[in-house]
């Protein structure tokens, strides 16, 4: 070192030794998390799956070009991530960043768009700057990648679930969940076999257009799919090969021989999803009526099925403030009525207060005459609100009227009084049967005769989800056919129940561990403006004077140490 100072080419050698530095450094990277989430660490799901792949997985990311300053910070986030997949893929992980638009004329964009969109990317049309000085232009984004792997491929929207209208923290949440996106995506990818669900019939679940974005767009997508009749006289149980099943807003009584059929496969340790609606509460009796109806109850018989897993379903509706919206008459205008959106208290907003990895980091849950849910004792059973009403709720107790203006003045909207009212419960342990001490020799003989016998109690913990609204996962249908399920048709505002449908089912059916990667936090440390504003000067003196004085320093530091090294240089000489 001595040498190299004392030296007419050290200039020369200490940008060779950056220089070696810095190609050392493209090659070997390392990185010390110091954030309290741990946001730059891969998860051990992450790094198994990934470090396990055997051909090249490709990436194409597009988030490219001049974009808005959120999108830029996410396409940061993207790259870091996929450069930590890269470090643990063993060079099975190659992607780029491009722009899907660019280069081609207004014929083959609309063609290209139109094939993103099919895929599962929505196009954001979005102002950016053009070049310094030149203003701003529209123009779109796809903030979203397409991953191939052998002869699958797959789309990942890295804003699916957010709102459209919560700016920054949207984009905070997306940045949240961009390893679980692309990991569940890498999986999937991956899975030689996919798990089987089946969705019951034969109680009068909705078969027809209602349920098309959850069976032929979610369901049928993502897995592999079945329908169960559960009144078929031949089906003496259902069949253990089914991963999980969907008991999706049934509307006739279930007899006790189908209840065992579900308690038994539940025994055998399989998963259930019930979407249930207590009461009879339609929109389609509102339009009849012209005004208002009576909810009822549907007579289901499941109550006391429920009850012995740990939970119960009340007879009523619940009504929220934050609600959405549907179309209202508000006065008339020359003899016309004038018809407004309006929110309407009985469709209201769901949001996960929990932290639950099914429900963190998503937009609202929209929900269609819920009812509220308490939860009851079953020893050894674990229970978790998944989604609940907001802050200012009401209950309406069966029997419960239905009406267009439920709220008219000040005095009804101090009657929200409850809080965060469960909807969605997830429940976890080991459950016991309803039939206990009451199943027949002869039908235990039938059980026993299919190879399948009566089981008392789950012999390892098992977990189902028990939600009081079934439209949670139905869609609505216009003249344009079957939108997504949580999508407004009059707004065109698309909630997140897609989404939560998905995880709740990937919860269900995959022991991974990837779905707790949802878990991760981003914490959004934000400036304090009052601060900044109030020394300003001072800010802008360190962030401008300080860079200088730091290298005008090191410079007289170095100047120092090598007129030191050439003075005992020159002394050992002589």
């Amino acid at each position: 070192m001595r040498k190299i100072l004392s030296s007419k080419y050290w200039l020369l050698s200490l940008l060779i030794i950056i220089l070696l530095v810095n190609y050392i450094a493209s090659i070997f990277h390392f990185r010390i998390d110091l954030t309290e989430e741990k946001r730059y660490t891969l998860s051990v799901p992450t790094k198994k799956l990934v470090g396990s792949l055997t051909e090249p997985l490709y990436i194409d990311v597009f988030l490219q070009g001049e974009m808005p300053a959120g999108f830029r910070k996410l396409q940061n986030s993207v790259k870091e991530t996929l450069q930590g997949f890269k470090e643990i893929g063993k060079g099975n992980i190659r992607f780029r960043f491009k722009k899907p638009l660019e280069g081609f004329n207004d014929s083959a964009k609309a063609n290209m768009i139109d094939s993103l969109q099919r895929m599962g990317l929505s196009p954001m049309n979005v102002k950016a700057q053009t070049k310094e000085g030149e203003g701003q232009e529209q123009q779109f984004i796809f903030p979203g990648a397409i991953l191939s792997y052998k002869d699958r491929v797959l789309a990942v929207d890295f804003l699916q679930g957010q709102s459209s209208v919560n700016g920054i923290n949207s984009l905070n949440n997306a940045e949240a969940l961009l390893e679980f996106k692309l990991t569940n995506a890498i999986h999937k990818l991956t899975q030689d076999s996919l798990p089987l669900i089946g969705y019951m019939l034969g109680n009068g679940q909705p078969f027809n257009e209602t349920v098309y974005d959850l069976i032929e767009r979610n369901l049928k997508r993502n897995y592999r799919f079945a329908f169960l009749p559960l009144d078929d006289p031949k089906l003496r149980a259902i069949p253990p090969i089914f991963d999980a099943i969907l008991i999706v807003k049934p509307t006739k009584k279930f007899t006790d021989e189908q209840k065992l059929k579900i308690d038994q496969y539940i025994m055998h340790g399989g998963k259930v999803m019930w979407m249930i609606d207590n009461l009879y509460a339609e929109m389609d009796s509102l339009r009849r009526s012209q005004n208002e109806f009576i909810a009822f109850d549907r007579g289901l018989n499941l109550e006391d099925q429920l009850f012995k897993y740990g939970v119960r379903i009340n007879q009523d509706l619940v009504q929220d403030v934050n609600s959405d919206k549907t179309p209202s008459v508000v006065g008339n205008v020359g003899g016309k009525p004038q018809i407004e959106l309006v929110p309407w208290p009985y469709f209201p907003l769901l949001s996960n207060y929990s932290g639950h990895a099914i429900a963190k980091n998503l937009d609202y849950v929209l929900s269609q005459f819920p009812s509220s849910m308490d939860t009851v004792k079953a020893p050894g059973i674990k229970k978790t609100v998944l989604l609940s009403t907001s802050e200012a709720s009401r209950i309406l107790s069966a029997p419960a009227l239905v009406s267009w203006n439920s709220v008219r003045t000040e005095a009804d909207l101090r009657q929200f009084t409850k809080s965060n009212v469960p909807v969605v419960m997830l429940l976890e342990g080991k459950f016991n049967s309803l039939f206990t001490n009451r199943l027949s020799s002869a039908f235990a003989d039938s059980l026993n005769a299919i190879h399948l016998p009566y089981v008392a109690q789950n012999s390892e913990d098992n977990k189902m989800i028990v939600a009081s609204d079934g439209d949670i996962a139905m869609n609505a249908v216009t003249q344009d056919g079957a939108l997504p399920m949580g999508m407004n048709p009059y707004t065109k505002y698309k909630y997140a129940n897609s989404d939560f449908v998905n995880n709740a089912i990937e919860y269900l059916v995959d022991n991974s561990g990837i779905l707790n990667l949802r878990g991760k936090d981003y914490t959004l440390r934000l400036l304090d403006r009052k601060k900044l504003d109030e020394n300003k000067l001072i800010w802008q003196g360190i962030n401008i004077a300080l860079p200088i004085l730091l290298i005008l320093l090191a410079g007289w530091i170095f100047y120092l140490v090598r007129k030191t090294v050439n003075q005992k240089f020159s002394g050992s000489v002589t």
